[in-house]
């Protein structure tokens, strides 16, 4: 879509956001660069691409659609043929129910790309404007199962039993090994993973992926593929092809339909050979709001508070893989303008944060978490992230620094909120350091969303609530009835999933206070939409624990994390699991995903 550049002006002065200044700056760079305008806004981060699609689709008066690929049904996608998909730049992407096809596509001007869909679909169809990055990325869903494509790629390497000794050729850009590797990071990327497995065994090599926090084997090749793999990505991860005996750690880009992908790479040497795994990370991504991420209510309110102090600590826990990186990153993006100087040390690096100052952690080097936070006091910061208070010295590092006048953000491995304010104090941090610097601890654990098409209700028995109260040590008919009140309140927020019918809950809800009248389970085959598990995606269940006068006294007294929780909870902190159960109210997740990941056991 080229956008004039007269109307990407026009668009930019109808946001009232930018100075005159401003826009006198990009016509004098698009002169020196020689780049459309609508492309050096996108660059020097004036709009995004989905915010400047929105402005011109508003003018156009076409309406704007954010593609989601995975969520368009196989049938729906093939009434277009994927040469015509591809060479019109447009998807089918849904049909209403009046049976008018929705058509998404990069350019609703391109009028020759219109006769001909109309030729093919009929004149009943309808046009809405989406972004070319969201548009490629559905377009991707026209590619075939990866088992097909890896077969077809395997068996053109004629020389299989011979690919333990490995030549340029076997490496070289267009080799079978280098597009099986390719293969192998597409098919993660369509089907949203967050990591990938390739994993050595005694006669085969296995390919697991990582979907919504559940780790799903999806191939076996080989065993003779394996050293022909690993020297592959090693190449693209700049690591030592001749280093087997000890882990190496690397990085490497990949664009797929349009999009950016980091790949963050670990290698380790085990009993059958040598393992990668590599975890997935999406720079093209935007950041989510607070309301995306889960957070509602008490909690919400808080952390907005928190955030907005001048200085402080907030502390985010939880174990590896629990998003408590997406949190910081989407609070440090909510808090990044440019009159703030946003400085970090991570351990690695997993969002790249446009305007903030990141440095990595380099242990040969001397760059630690204390070395680098030392440095970071140099250099005039508002705003200090480090990935993870793991000492005393980072510990007292990061105190010092609250004090002194930043908004410090960190990240503890602890169970639960609670028990962080006694993890600092086991780091031997003064007890009343804690008390005055740790603004709000937030606790929190990634739950798999239902598929919102398939998902099945049922009303729970007796037996059922029992069992339910005693796991989440519950008092039955009190925690129902305050459990219902919270729900009732989010409803009349416009929270939860089934906004349309928001007010209908809210009202059976309060015709049975004491009763939980309905709950929703994953549906057995799933769909095609959830490609058949009956969930899609991941949303964070969290407790928000406020440092009030209460809670400090108690951390100046040395007391437990129990009593520390207990008074939270009296002063109105929702625990984990409640909040768990709640968005299991709305039919956001299920029982059992909220126990998966609070409780060691169900019993």
């Amino acid at each position: 879509m080229r956008i004039p550049d007269s109307l990407v002006e026009k668009l930019l002065i109808k946001t009232k956001k930018f100075s005159n200044e401003q826009l006198e700056s990009l016509k004098e760079q698009e002169k020196t660069d020689k780049k459309p305008l609508q492309d050096l806004v996108i660059k020097n981060n004036f709009l995004t691409e989905k915010e400047l699609t929105k402005l011109y689709a508003e003018e156009i008066d076409i309406p704007f659609i954010e593609l989601n690929g995975r969520d368009i049904k196989p049938d729906v996608l093939k009434l277009l043929p994927e040469r015509i998909a591809n060479q019109y730049n447009a998807i089918v992407f849904d049909i209403d129910e009046n049976g008018t096809n929705l058509i998404a596509m990069e350019d609703p001007d391109d009028i020759q790309g219109l006769n001909f869909l109309q030729k093919q679909l009929g004149n009943n169809i309808k046009v809405y404007i989406t972004t070319d990055s969201l548009l490629q990325s559905a377009l991707g869903q026209y590619r075939e199962n990866i088992n097909n494509e890896l077969t077809q790629v395997i068996a053109s390497q004629n020389n299989l039993d011979e690919i333990d000794e490995i030549d340029e050729s076997d490496l070289a850009e267009d080799s079978p090994v280098a597009q099986t590797v390719n293969l192998i990071i597409e098919y993660g990327i369509k089907a949203g993973a967050s990591d990938i497995h390739i994993e050595p065994r005694e006669g085969f090599v296995v390919i697991r992926y990582r979907i919504d926090g559940l780790l799903k084997e999806a191939n076996k090749l080989p065993r003779k593929l394996l050293n022909a793999l690993i020297s592959r990505i090693k190449i693209l991860s700049n690591l030592k092809i001749d280093e087997h005996r000890a882990p190496q750690d690397g990085r490497f880009k990949v664009e797929v339909n349009g999009l950016v992908y980091a790949l963050r790479v670990s290698t380790l040497p085990i009993l059958d050979g040598e393992k990668i795994a590599m975890r997935i990370l999406n720079e093209s991504s935007k950041a989510a709001d607070f309301n995306e991420l889960g957070f509602w209510g008490n909690a919400l309110i808080e952390l907005n508070h928190a955030i907005t102090q001048p200085h402080g600590m907030i502390l985010v826990t939880g174990p590896t893989g629990s998003g408590k990186s997406t949190t910081l990153f989407s609070v440090l993006s909510s808090l990044n303008t440019p009159n703030v100087n946003i400085s970090t040390i991570e351990d690695p690096i997993e969002y790249h944060i446009v305007g903030a100052n990141q440095t990595q952690v380099n242990p040969i080097a001397g760059m630690t978490f204390a070395n680098g936070l030392r440095a970071l006091l140099r250099q005039d910061p508002n705003i200090i992230m480090i990935g993870e208070i793991r000492d005393h010295e980072t510990a007292d590092l990061a105190v010092q620094a609250a004090l002194t006048g930043h908004l410090v953000f960190s990240t503890l491995h602890t169970n639960n909120a609670a028990t962080c304010l006694p993890r600092l104090l086991d780091m031997r941090v003064e007890p009343f350091l804690i008390a005055s610097t740790v603004r709000v601890v937030i606790a929190q654990r990634l739950v798999r969303k239902l598929c919102i098409n398939c998902r099945e209700s049922f009303i729970p028995d007796d037996n059922y609530l029992k069992h339910l109260t005693k796991i989440l040590q519950m008092d039955s008919s009190t925690s129902i009835k305050r459990i219902n009140e919270l729900e009732i309140s989010a409803l009349h927020d416009g929270i939860g999933i089934n906004k349309d019918n928001k007010k209908n809950q809210a009202d059976d809800l309060s015709s049975t206070p004491n009763k939980i009248i309905k709950l929703f389970k994953a549906k057995i085959d799933g769909c095609s939409i959830c490609n058949h598990t009956g969930y899609k995606g991941r949303i964070g269940i969290y407790e928000v624990l406020t440092n009030s006068a209460s809670i400090q006294k108690l951390i100046v007294s040395n007391n437990s994390s129990e009593v520390i929780e207990k008074t939270a909870i009296d002063e109105g902190m929702l625990p984990m699991q409640i909040d768990g159960f709640i968005k299991a109210l709305r039919g956001e997740t299920t029982i059992e995903e909220i126990l998966r990941v609070t409780t060691t056991a169900v019993q």
